[in-house]
């Protein structure tokens, strides 16, 4: 006679890791936006000057920006680790889910490396120096933070999706949102040759917190197995 078994994955919930992420990021925009004091945003596409002034009279909100989007980081590292220990846990032993702790590890230094390069741009003596060398800083953190974050994000939803479709652990609409948003973070690359390639960031970051947020509601802890029942 046999038994059914219920094991729950050890880990933390996927579903806190995504909203903590989500609510840092968004901490980072809201706090740059309130503390910019009437600051006109400007991006890495504008004048060396404009960039320049930009940095020198906003440091304060580049410096608190700054560290919600660098605490950000965090949770999605942590994120990336569990839901490819879920994967593990639910029998998935496939190539891709190595490619989806690479991708969101990756995703996650970006954001960690482009946000020590806007820490650094709120040091006034460095914003305040070489208009060329903070016109330059900017573009590496835009980089970093933008198309190799969307790269290796990319690479994570590529990953997760895939190895759920083959064991159905993930609904089919999950499934097709990550291959979009991980074609969409891939295609986003074309940015660093045609710059309006770059509306495809918004589209994996934004809708790549969507997509955390269903894996992280819909992706099964539990897993069932059945035992044969010893007898007496």
């Amino acid at each position: 006679m046999k038994q059914t078994l219920q094991t729950r994955h050890a880990g933390p919930p996927l579903l806190l890791l995504a909203l903590v992420h989500l609510v840092l990021f968004a901490a980072s925009i809201l706090a740059g936006t309130l503390l910019r004091q009437g600051a006109v945003y400007v991006n890495p596409y504008s004048t060396a000057q404009a960039v320049q002034e930009f940095f020198a009279t906003s440091s304060t909100a580049i410096r608190v920006s700054t560290f919600f989007f660098f605490a950000s980081a965090v949770p999605l590292g942590l994120f990336t680790a569990t839901v490819v220990s879920r994967l593990r846990f639910l029998g998935v032993r496939a190539a891709g889910t190595y490619i989806a702790l690479f991708g969101g590890f990756a995703a996650s230094g970006a954001l960690t490396i482009s946000a020590l390069f806007s820490s650094v741009l709120s040091v006034r003596d460095v914003a305040s120096s070489s208009a060329a060398l903070v016109h330059a800083l900017y573009f590496l953190s835009f980089l970093f933070g933008g198309v190799a974050f969307a790269v290796g994000f990319g690479l994570l939803a590529a990953g997760v999706s895939v190895t759920s479709y083959f064991r159905r652990v993930l609904p089919g609409w999950v499934v097709i949102v990550g291959l979009v948003i991980a074609l969409a973070g891939e295609l986003s690359s074309l940015s660093l040759i045609t710059y309006p390639a770059s509306f495809l960031l918004p589209l994996t970051r934004f809708g790549g917190f969507l997509w955390l947020i269903a894996v992280a509601v819909l992706l099964p802890r539990t897993q069932t197995t059945e035992a044969a029942e010893g007898q007496s």
